[in-house]
């Protein structure tokens, strides 16, 4: 398993401006073609997102007052709480609005056909299961991986890479904190 700390990870520009990107993790590393990708994203202002042919995302607000989410013809959706995931194509032409001003996100990319992501509030132990990825991000209080024993507060976490997550546990230790949990499994075969 592998610890980060958001405020640690390097923030690429986008291209038109609108924002930044910290990555997580992308697997394979270093590859345009990833089979899963995990990032958190700032969202400066209004304006076009990239498109991700044959890619399914998750976006999952962090902080602010909320994303609204345009696909013409598809969809219009606000993501106004911290917390709550939402699924979509990235083959669709979408815009984001900004109606309280920037906001972070959580981006979970999936290469469709290879690999499927569930992304969830969890305020109980997370158990990885064998042969998954996965990335498990603090929203509050403190969480503690049972394989090392480190901390994790808010805005920190860990991702793991198939069975390098040994059944370890990360549980939170008080009641009321909370992470999300992405859990990235290979695609059925068939």
């Amino acid at each position: 398993m592998h610890h980060f700390d958001v405020d640690s990870l390097t923030a690429g520009r986008w291209l038109n401006g609108g924002g930044a990107t910290r990555e997580i993790a992308s697997r394979p590393v270093g590859s345009d073609a990833f089979g899963w990708r995990a990032s958190v994203a700032d969202i400066d202002r209004d304006g076009p997102f990239s498109a991700f042919p044959g890619v399914d995302r998750t976006l999952t607000l962090l902080a602010g007052d909320g994303v609204r989410l345009v696909s013409p013809g598809e969809f219009d959706q606000a993501l106004v709480r911290a917390g709550e995931p939402f699924g979509f194509s990235g083959d669709l032409s979408l815009t984001a609005e900004l109606p309280g001003g920037a906001c972070r996100v959580l981006n979970i990319m999936v290469r469709r056909g290879r690999w499927t992501a569930r992304v969830e509030r969890v305020v109980g132990p997370v158990v990885p299961p064998a042969g998954h990825s996965g990335v498990l991000y603090v929203l509050n209080g403190r969480w503690q991986t049972g394989a090392d024993g480190h901390v994790l507060a808010s805005g920190q976490g860990l991702w793991w890479d198939g069975d390098a997550s040994d059944g370890a546990v990360v549980a939170p230790l008080s009641p009321g904190d909370a992470a999300l949990w992405a859990d990235i499994a290979p695609a059925p075969v068939g």
